[in-house]
């Protein structure tokens, strides 16, 4: 019989991702065969999946450190924010519809069923499911129709951790106040409680762990210290992403303001002789950048806006004439066309747009996703490049003449005459040590990295730190067993 438990945060932000990344990783490494599970995620920083959905990125990590292939059951709703108030809402790894934040409101119960048939699929081919909430049980005015937190816990039957953050302060009222604000029946599914990221002399706190096992009833599962190592992992979200001080060799990164799938940063800011720095709104890009990235974007033509409003575009032209490099991934490979095309309003109003016009090239967007793992060839060296699409729109033009990938038997992105300037689709194609070298050591940069043995190494230093800190015997004991009779 499958057990499971849910992991709750008493915020936004407190570390549930990583720790059942790190929880993941040490129940594996007892024997178990274990899942990660996620009702509802929010993110624009998504993956695909082997079988050719999407998921959110946290999740593909936790797949990774249960030693599994990421699958859309692992997280049947994820919301792709649009806008400041409507999302794409991606159902089981498929796009459901776009919605507004009322609208979705008033959807939510219908994708209950859905939520709990991925989850009970998941539940029979492991021995434990990790199930991460989002955000807070304590927003007791998202609880009618939830399916985050609470909602689904009763909805499966499963009890609850509640993890506090005490790096942001107040922990003792997070769990506390946790308690007081919930309905008796969601208070009782609390089995037990964990404090996350404490700096320093962990004994300190022995005294507010007593009041908060004392004031609750709940038994304590252990204080976490700061994992320092944590910038080692792949970002989840884009709150996560910063700056990072290598070597001499700078990437410059503008912020989009709907920047998504950003992943192609982690292996480049774990290298010893990269610096990555982030460029927020209002800063100029740096005059001494040997490579300006623009990432992907959830809405390309509004983030062009962004980046003219910031005068990025004139930066851009003076690097270029400096004799710089440029990569556009995805979004920002489109807006490094002539023109972007929404015939079909797909981003908004229907529109056509004038590009940077550093590639000669037009990209049309059109309403078919294209999701695929996807392998190919750098045809500089010859080195297998691994990554993924994940994109709307098709892009052509004379400079895709000077394709600088091949994917099967189909060239992909383009290039400038000559070759300082260079767009693809590819995702996560850093993530290729061999690729990555031969990239980086084209434009005079060194190389010393093997990113995969890296994260691995990571989500191992991780589970032996939970495992220290934390009492995992307790954990397992409080979990559940949930109605999935098989095991397939």
């Amino acid at each position: 019989m499958t057990r499971a438990i849910m992991i709750q945060g008493a915020g936004s932000n407190v570390g549930k991702s990583m720790m059942v990344a790190g929880l993941a990783r040490a129940y594996a490494r007892r024997g178990l065969s274990v899942a990660p599970f996620k009702p509802q995620n929010m993110s624009n920083n998504a993956a695909v999946t082997v079988d050719g959905g999407e998921i959110g990125r946290a999740q593909a990590l936790q797949a990774l450190a249960a030693y599994r292939a990421p699958h859309t059951d692992m997280n049947p709703v994820l919301l792709k924010p649009e806008s400041d108030i409507g999302a794409q809402v991606i159902v089981q790894g498929r796009r459901f519809a776009t919605l507004r934040a009322r609208d979705y409101a008033r959807a939510k119960p219908q994708l209950l069923t859905p939520t709990l048939e991925s989850f009970h699929r998941l539940a029979a081919t492991a021995d434990l499911v990790l199930i991460e909430g989002a955000g807070s049980p304590a927003e007791i005015n998202l609880r009618a129709g939830d399916i985050a937190n609470m909602g689904f816990a009763e909805a499966a039957g499963v009890p609850v951790i509640l993890v506090g953050d005490i790096d942001r302060g107040g922990v003792i009222a997070q769990v506390v106040g946790t308690q007081a604000v919930l309905p008796a029946e969601d208070a009782a599914r609390i089995k037990g409680f964990a404090i996350n990221k404490f700096r320093g002399d962990v004994s300190l706190f022995d005294e507010g762990l007593r009041e908060i096992v004392t004031r609750t009833g709940w038994p304590s599962l252990g204080v976490v210290p700061w994992f320092s190592d944590a910038w080692r992992l792949p970002a989840e979200d884009v709150m996560d992403i910063g700056s990072t001080k290598g070597g001499a060799f700078k990437v410059a990164v503008p912020r989009l303001s709907r920047i998504a799938n950003f992943d192609d940063l982690d292996p480049l800011s774990s290298e010893p002789g990269v610096s990555v720095e982030i460029i927020g709104a209002g800063t100029p890009l740096p005059g001494d950048a040997d490579l300006v990235l623009i990432p992907g974007s959830k809405s390309t033509i509004a983030d062009l806006a962004h980046f003219r409003a910031q005068g990025w575009d004139i930066d851009l032209a003076a690097h270029i004439r400096r004799g710089g490099h440029v990569l556009g991934i995805c979004g920002g490979y489109q807006m490094l066309g002539h023109r972007i095309d929404d015939p079909e309003g797909i981003e908004g109003p229907s529109a056509s747009v004038n590009g940077l016009g550093h590639l000669d090239v037009v990209t049309v967007l059109k309403p078919e996703k294209r999701l695929a793992l996807t392998q190919a060839t750098y045809l500089a060296s010859g080195e297998t490049v691994e990554g993924y699409e994940i994109h709307l729109g098709e892009t052509t033009g004379p400079d895709c003449a000077q394709a600088w990938l091949q994917v099967g038997d189909r060239p992909e992105g383009a290039a400038s005459i000559d070759g300082r300037v260079r767009g693809a689709y590819l995702h996560g194609l850093f993530a290729s040590d061999a690729f990555r070298g031969a990239f980086l050591a084209e434009l005079g940069a060194p190389s010393d990295l093997h990113y995969g043995a890296d994260v691995e190494d990571t989500l191992d230093a991780l589970a032996a730190h939970l495992e220290e800190h934390m009492d995992l015997d307790l954990l397992l004991s409080l979990s559940a067993e949930t109605a999935a009779q098989s095991k397939s």
